[in-house]
């Protein structure tokens, strides 16, 4: 199969991750779980930032084994996590510039997406004058511009306030549908997967509990967990 196949087994202290599951090309996971599931476990380790204790990350076949920054994978955390001393534009320019591009080449690219992200006109403003909105969709740009293999999403929208949510959703939404590689997204709002998400991986205690369409999961619920989120919003937490 074309896309990302992940066996994943890390040991944290006292925390053991033991998770296997596969994307398409194109497709989109959500991964949700209890407080303490493993889910930015699970995140960190295909972004490389983890090492495994066993198992592998494969992209079309290809297994990814290099250093994080060379993995070809996107990031975008709840917190946007910009560099303060950089312009909007700098910051997004920052991945191709370190992946060899001239300064010029990567800034003519960072404002293409500037531009198809909506905040063009933020291009020279430093991330302290950002609202939160703003400043996810440069971080989601700063993702893109990399023209990454893997898209990861940590919950990207948790961080916002009510009034810019539905409107940030809307965009990550329409973004994260064209993009042409494999997404996964940590959420924890039945809105945010229902919005993003093709299929449904729940993870608890380390471990793969369920998977399927957010409709297949409302339908049969195999925990207590899946049958309280599938019918009303949890609130934030740390994953």
């Amino acid at each position: 199969m074309t896309g990302l196949s992940a066996a994943l087994r890390v040991r944290r202290e006292e925390f053991a991750l033991d998770v296997e599951f596969a994307v398409p090309t194109g497709g989109v996971l959500g991964v949700i779980g209890p407080n303490g599931a493993g889910k930015s476990t699970l995140l960190l380790a295909l972004a490389g930032a983890i090492e495994l204790e066993g198992g592998a990350v494969s992209i079309d076949g290809v297994e990814l084994d290099t250093a994080p920054e060379r993995r070809g994978v996107g990031v975008v955390f709840q917190d946007a996590l910009l560099f303060p001393h950089l312009s909007v534009l700098d910051n997004v320019a920052f991945g191709p510039r370190e992946r060899g591009q001239t300064r010029v080449a990567a800034r003519s690219l960072a404002r293409s997406w500037l531009d198809r992200l909506g905040i063009a006109h933020l291009a020279h403003r430093r991330p302290g004058g950002l609202s939160g909105g703003e400043a996810q969709r440069a971080a989601l740009a700063r993702a893109l511009a990399v023209a990454p293999r893997l898209l990861l999403l940590d919950e990207p929208l948790a961080a916002l306030d009510v009034e810019v949510r539905d409107a940030v959703r809307a965009d990550l939404s329409a973004h994260v549908g064209a993009f042409g590689g494999v997404t996964v997204v940590v959420a924890h709002d039945r809105d945010d997967v229902a919005a993003l998400a093709e299929q449904v991986l729940v993870v608890e205690g380390g471990r793969v509990v369920q998977r399927g369409t957010l409709a297949e999961l409302t339908a049969h619920p195999a925990t207590d967990f899946v049958r309280r989120f599938t019918a009303s919003t949890p609130p934030a937490g740390p994953s």
